[in-house]
């Protein structure tokens, strides 16, 4: 199977509790390679866009308030099937519902403060890689 890539975001509660290395750790113990990575304070602008898809659902506010709360770790990781393959990785929304040895049930708090983000389908792994990093930063990852 062909390499893709996605995104994944160390979100503000597990870099302010210490977690980024081990989550970055366990994402590359599951075959990921980095191929790009940043730490950024969003603002409530880029927040609010990154996750414009939601600005309808009631917990829009709460969510663009908490990845404004403290630094992120944006990441473009890839393998095969990465987008599917993440998402297996970190597990369930909600940590209490999240399989064992997953991201979030290893280190997430709650649903809300749920240790990292994954983009959900081959498309929005594309537009959210996109609006963190640059096709020079990628050097030509998306072949």
């Amino acid at each position: 199977m062909a390499l893709s890539l996605t995104l994944g975001i160390v979100k503000p509660d597990a870099v302010a509790t210490g977690k980024t290395g081990k989550i970055v750790a366990h994402l590359q113990d599951a075959g990921f390679a980095l191929r790009a990575a940043r730490l950024v304070r969003l603002t409530p602008a880029e927040a609010g866009a990154f996750y414009a898809v939601h600005r309808e659902r009631p917990f829009y506010a709460d969510l663009v308030s908490f990845m404004t709360s403290g630094p992120c770790l944006p990441m473009a990781l890839e393998r095969s099937d990465a987008v599917g393959a993440l998402r297996q990785v970190i597990g369930a929304t909600d940590p209490a519902e999240a399989a064992p040895g997953t991201v979030r049930k290893l280190y997430a708090e709650s649903k809300g403060r749920n240790a990292i983000h994954a983009s959900d389908s081959d498309e929005n792994a594309r537009r959210e890689v996109a609006f963190f990093f640059t096709e020079s930063e990628l050097a030509g990852l998306w072949g």
